[in-house]
């Protein structure tokens, strides 16, 4: 799962990197407006000359500052899972939307560690973008498949006949939860949970999108 490490170490890092920022930018104003107050009170030219360039570093921190105050509130905005493809209804998928939606749990070991995870079946939120189950499955939507993607490009392919109840009914799982929490940083905001595989190649970190393609339309 060396793709997924990557994408939270850098999620993680950029968000240190903006609240670093943040602080800096802050330091430097009140450093700024003690210096200007203190040479305010100086008399004579290079009392004033000192004024007019502490005015304009100021000027400047408030132009530049504001740019960078905007990245954290980009970063806050809420994660989307977006589900699209040969299917009735696209959908824009949020943590809010699958807390709305049926409830499921997985569980997952990995590297001695076993961990519980909490989402939405793969096959309720294909019902819910209009795919045809069951019956109106069978013949051309037979040769089709859903491809899973994660941030990175990473990407994993199931069959609508493996969470297909009528056929094989896996139970996998779109995750936003685990043991009771949010995601850990590296694995959100949302994650693949296919308890039935052997090996976990296909539970995949950092999902972003679901695309439905049939082969014969």
């Amino acid at each position: 799962m060396a793709h997924s490490i990557l994408n939270g170490s850098l999620w993680v890092n950029c968000c240190d990197f903006w609240r670093c920022r943040a602080r800096f930018f802050e330091r430097l104003w009140d450093t700024l407006l003690l210096m200007t107050r203190d040479w305010a009170k100086t008399s004579g030219p290079v009392g004033l000359r000192r004024l007019v360039v502490t005015g304009l570093v100021l000027a400047l921190v408030v132009c530049g500052g504001s740019g960078f105050a905007t990245a954290p509130d980009a970063a806050a905005a809420p994660a989307v899972l977006t589900v699209e493809g040969a299917i009735a209804t696209p959908l824009s998928l949020t943590a809010e939307d699958l807390d709305k939606m049926p409830r499921a749990t997985a569980t997952l070991t990995a590297d001695g560690t076993t961990t519980t995870y909490e989402g939405v079946l793969l096959y309720d939120i294909l019902v819910k973008a209009g795919w045809q189950f069951g019956r109106g499955m069978t013949g051309k939507g037979m040769a089709s498949y859903v491809l899973a993607t994660a941030r990175d490009g990473y990407q994993v392919l199931f069959s609508p006949a493996e969470v297909d109840p009528m056929f094989a009914g896996a139970k996998v799982i779109i995750a936003d939860k685990a043991d009771g929490a949010a995601l850990p940083g590296r694995e959100g905001p949302f994650r693949v949970v296919a308890p039935q595989d052997k090996m976990h190649a296909r539970s995949i970190y950092s999902l972003v999108k679901i695309d439905v393609v049939k082969l014969r339309p």
